[in-house]
C-alpha cells in the first residue's frame, strides 16, 4: 500500500515542497522515517501513532516506511506530522483524496488528534503560490497569516478526525479572505518626540538618519536620553510597504514570532539585543541557520545601547551586514542567504564612568582607562556610521518647562517628503534610501561644485577621514538637501554633514 502528499519545508527563510511518501508493507512491525530528519521529525512516529488511533482511525499494525523528499536536506520540526498521518490514512484506504486535489499540507498533532500551529507557514506557502491551482490544508491558528499568501486557496483544519471526514465528504471548508485593507500607516505611535525637552540637536540627527536611512552612534553622558531618543526613532520612519511587510513576515513566522490575530508585520521592527548576545544570536546561525537579530531587524531598527559593552568579536561581525544587506551562514550542507538590511543605531558615553568632557561632572577616569574602553569600537566599525552624534546633559529648565517639543507626526511629514523624493529619483533602480547608495550612484546622484570639495578636502585632511566617511559625507548631504526639498547639495549641506564626523576628530584616537 502506498499514499502519498505534499509538504513544505524551510531553507533559510525560504520555502521547498516535500513530497511525505508512505510505504506499507508486510513484515515486522516497525515504523521508520528516513530522508534526513532531525530528532522533533522522528518523533512524529509516537505522535502520528497516538493521534491516528484516538481520532478512531485504524493504524496497521506491519511495516511502515516514510520518505521526506528530497532525501537530502536536512527536515526538522513537528510540521509534518499531519502530512504523514494523512499519508498513512490515504495508503490503508481510510482518507479519499481526488486526483484533481492535492494541497501542501502543514501541522503539528497532539496526541489526542488535535492539530497544532507550526512556524514557517507564510513563506512555506510562498513556495508553492505560483503553481497551478495552489492550495494548503493548514491550523486554524496560522490562518490570518497563510491568508496574505495571494490566489491560494487555504482550508483550516482543528482536528484529525474534523479533516478526514471533511475530505472524504467532499465539505472540506476554504478560509474567506481577508476583508479588511492592510494600512500600514495607521499604526499607533507610542512613544513620540513631543516628550523629549530639549536635545534638539540629537532629534534633528535622527530626523536625517530617518529620511535617508542612515546609521547613527550617539555619544554622551548616563542619562542624557540617548536610548529614549532611539525608542522614538520608529514613530518618524516612512510606513512599511506591502512588499517590505511581508519580507519581515516571513522572517518572523520562521523565528515563531507573529501575533496570530494580525498574521502579518504592521509597523517596523525595532531589535535591542543585550550587550550580553552572542555572535550567532546577533546575525543568525546554529547547526541549523536561524534568523538572528540583525534579520529580525530587516528593513527596521537594530539598537545597541551601550555599544562598548558588546564583546568586539561580536561587534566585528557586524562589518559584511552593515554593507550588503544580506548575512551568508556556511554550514557544511550549503549556504543560506538571509536579508539584514537595517539602520544601525548606537550609544554610548565617552568613557568607563560616562563623564569625560562634561562641564558639570569631574571625569575619574585615566587616559588608558579610556583608550581601552574607546578602543572596543574598532575604526572600520565606527566608519559605518553616517552620523556622530553628541547628547549632552539636559538643562534643568529644559527638564522642568511644560513647553512640549515637536511632535513626531510633524518630523515624520519631512521625512515622508524627503522619501518620496528619493523613490523618484531612484526608481529606476533596486534602491529605497540614500544610505544605500554604492560608488558609482554617488558620483551619479551626489554631484558637488569645486567650492564644495575644497570644504571637503579640508575636512577631510583635518580630521584623517577614510574614503569610507568621505562618501558617507556625501550621502548625509544628498539626505540634507531632499529635506530640504533641493535638487542640488548646497554648500551648508556638506558643512552640516561634516558635523556629524565628531568621532573623526584626534582625541578620539589617542
Amino acid at each position: 500500500m502506498f499514499g502519498k502528499i505534499k509538504s513544505s519545508g524551510l531553507v533559510g527563510i525560504n520555502g521547498y515542497i516535500i513530497s511525505v511518501e508512505v510505504d506499507i508493507s508486510h513484515g515486522m512491525p516497525g515504523f521508520e522515517v528516513v530522508g534526513l530528519p532531525d530528532a522533533a521529525v522522528k518523533e512524529a512516529r509516537e505522535r502520528v501513532r497516538s493521534a491516528i488511533r484516538n481520532s478512531g482511525f485504524y493504524f496497521p499494525s506491519t511495516r511502515i516506511i516514510v520518505n521526506l523528499a528530497p532525501a537530502d536536506t536536512r527536515k526538522e520540526g513537528a510540521t509534518y506530522d499531519l502530512a504523514i498521518a494523512c499519508a498513512i490514512l490515504n495508503a490503508t484506504g481510510q482518507l479519499n483524496i481526488k486526483d484533481d486535489f492535492s494541497p501542501v499540507v502543514l501541522g503539528e498533532l497532539a496526541l489526542d488528534g488535535e492539530i497544532r500551529p507550526v512556524t514557517g507557514v507564510l513563506p512555506m506557502l510562498l513556495s508553492v503560490a505560483g503553481k497551478d491551482n495552489p492550495s494548503a490544508v493548514i491550523p486554524v491558528q496560522n490562518v490570518k497569516e497563510a491568508l496574505h499568501v495571494k490566489n491560494m486557496k487555504i482550508y483550516p483544519a482543528s482536528s484529525l478526525r474534523e479533516l478526514v471526514e471533511a475530505i472524504n465528504t467532499d465539505s472540506l471548508h476554504m478560509a474567506d479572505a481577508a476583508e479588511d485593507v492592510l494600512d500600514f500607516d495607521n499604526v499607533d505611535i507610542e512613544e513620540d518626540f513631543e516628550a523629549v525637552r530639549g536635545q534638539e540637536g540629537a532629534k534633528r540627527a535622527l530626523e536625517i538618519a530617518a529620511a535617508g536611512g542612515h546609521n547613527l552612534l550617539m555619544v554622551g553622558p548616563p542619562g542624557s536620553g540617548k536610548t529614549m531618543l532611539a525608542k522614538r526613532l520608529p514613530s518618524i520612519l516612512p510606513p512599511l510597504t506591502y512588499e517590505e511587510a511581508i519580507e519581515i513576515t516571513k522572517i518572523y513566522s520562521i523565528s515563531g514570532n507573529i501575533d496570530p490575530n494580525d498574521g502579518i508585520v504592521k509597523k517596523r521592527p525595532f531589535r535591542s539585543p543585550h550587550h550580553t548576545v552572542s555572535d550567532v544570536a546577533l546575525v543568525g546561525g546554529g547547526r541549523i541557520p536561524k534568523p538572528g537579530e540583525i534579520s529580525l531587524a530587516h528593513n527596521g531598527i537594530l539598537f545597541l545601547d551601550e555599544l562598548p559593552e558588546f564583546k568586539k568579536d561580536v561587534l566585528e561581525v557586524l562589518r559584511q551586514p552593515i554593507e550588503d544587506g544580506t548575512i551568508l551562514i556556511s554550514r557544511a550542507n550549503g549556504t543560506i542567504s538571509m536579508p539584514c538590511r537595517f539602520m544601525l543605531i548606537a550609544s554610548m558615553n565617552p568613557c568607563p564612568c560616562g563623564y569625560y568632557g562634561d562641564p558639570n561632572h569631574h571625569c575619574q577616569c585615566s587616559q588608558q582607562q579610556i583608550m581601552r574602553y574607546l578602543g572596543k569600537i574598532s575604526a572600520p566599525l565606527l566608519d559605518r556610521f553616517d552620523l556622530h552624534i553628541e547628547v549632552p546633559a539636559v538643562d534643568f529648565n529644559k527638564l522642568a518647562s511644560r513647553e512640549k517639543g515637536e511632535s513626531s507626526r510633524s518630523i515624520r511629514e519631512r521625512v515622508l517628503a524627503a522619501r518620496q523624493i528619493q523613490v523618484e529619483r531612484y526608481k529606476e533602480k533596486s534602491i529605497f534610501c540614500n544610505a544605500q547608495l554604492i560608488s558609482e550612484d554617488i558620483n551619479t546622484y551626489c554631484e558637488i561644485t569645486e567650492k564644495q570639495k575644497e570644504i571637503l578636502k579640508k575636512a577631510f585632511e583635518m580630521l584623517k577621514m577614510s574614503a569610507r566617511a568621505y562618501s558617507r559625507i556625501l550621502k548625509v548631504s544628498r539626505t540634507l538637501a531632499d529635506i530640504d526639498q533641493s535638487r542640488d547639495i548646497q554648500d551648508k549641506h556638506i558643512m552640516e554633514a561634516i558635523q556629524y564626523r565628531s568621532l573623526d576628530r584626534d582625541y578620539w584616537k589617542w
